[in-house]
């Protein structure tokens, strides 16, 4: 039986067309239930185990080996650091990590950042040169923008409708991001055909989606 970390939410949803064209197996009660444990199976794939899991700690899951595979989004992949194989762009769950703020502070040189991304934004503005002092934030990073505890966010942009209906705009676009398959790296070499197997299915549901295959 092979184990699937995925992450909760909105990359959880936008996901689900594609693994549901790939074949893949999927609880009944899958988007209904508050378990975090599934088990499905059918023809094709055999069982499969799958474990809802809040984005960041996705990569955790798949670097210890308690999933063998993982979808989740880049951005996280980047942030978490783990030592995991990434597989397979997933093309969908689409946005972009920018660096945005009040308007009429645009000009100025920033001197303190509100994230969830620490990792990614100290190294962001250290590329540029730019001493930042980081405030982690768990939500509403919009927030930290419009009262003035940070001069800049860097954070997730899908249509840019929070951003605009609180008064901020992106300064900057720095990462495109969508969901990705990653794969414990034992798991890859002791679950190979398995891994692989998985992998071109989903490889073809991202064509078909795009018109690319019959």
């Amino acid at each position: 039986m092979i184990t699937f970390a995925l992450a909760k939410g909105r990359t959880l949803n936008d996901v689900l067309p594609l693994w549901q064209r790939a074949g893949l197996p999927v609880p009944p009660d899958l988007e209904d239930s508050r378990a975090l444990v599934f088990s499905a199976e059918n023809a094709a794939f055999g069982m499969v185990r799958l474990l809802l899991a809040k984005p960041a700690d996705v990569p955790t899951y798949v670097s210890f080996g308690v999933a063998d595979l993982g979808i989740v989004g880049e951005d996280v992949i980047l942030e978490a650091g783990r030592e995991v194989y990434e597989l397979l762009d997933l093309d969908t769950a689409r946005c972009t990590l920018c660096v945005a703020g009040r308007p009429e502070l645009r000009p100025s040189v920033p001197r303190r950042v509100a994230t969830k991304y620490p990792r990614l934004a100290d190294d962001y503005f250290r590329r540029r040169g730019q001493a930042v002092e980081i405030v982690e934030l768990g939500g509403s990073i919009e927030l930290a923008a419009v009262i003035g505890l940070a001069d800049r966010i860097f954070d997730l942009v899908q249509t840019g409708g929070t951003l605009a209906a609180n008064g901020l705009a992106v300064f900057d676009r720095v990462l495109p991001v969508s969901a990705r398959l990653i794969a414990n790296r034992a798991s890859y070499r002791s679950r190979r055909s398995e891994i692989d197997r998985v992998t071109e299915h989903l490889q073809r549901a991202i064509q078909k989606g795009d018109g690319r295959d019959g």
